[in-house]
């Protein structure tokens, strides 16, 4: 299970674990050009995004146009809090 801890700039310290953790490493890797569902599919992809935001967290929402077989608009996310991780135990983050 993914398991990821971060400090807020207001010194929280929050851990997020199983597809939430998996999410906010997306958005974290991908800094200011954010990520699309598009991009990094996931089942319930929005959900997790409504779950770091309910934790506290600052995601912007951008809408974008796609083409193709089905045109229409998605979603680009951006983890606007400042925070920093926390290394686990392994030295990993």
């Amino acid at each position: 299970m993914s398991k990821l801890t971060i400090h807020k700039s207001d010194g929280a310290r929050q851990t997020f674990t199983g597809r939430q953790a998996w999410m906010l490493r997306r958005l974290i890797d991908a800094g200011s050009r954010g990520i699309t569902l598009l991009d990094h599919p996931a089942p319930r992809g929005s959900h997790y995004i409504y779950m770091l935001r309910k934790a506290g967290l600052n995601i912007s929402t951008t809408n974008e146009p796609h083409e193709g077989p089905f045109p229409g608009m998605h979603g680009r996310y951006r983890l606007e809090t400042s925070i920093t991780l926390v290394l686990g135990e392994n030295g990993q983050q």
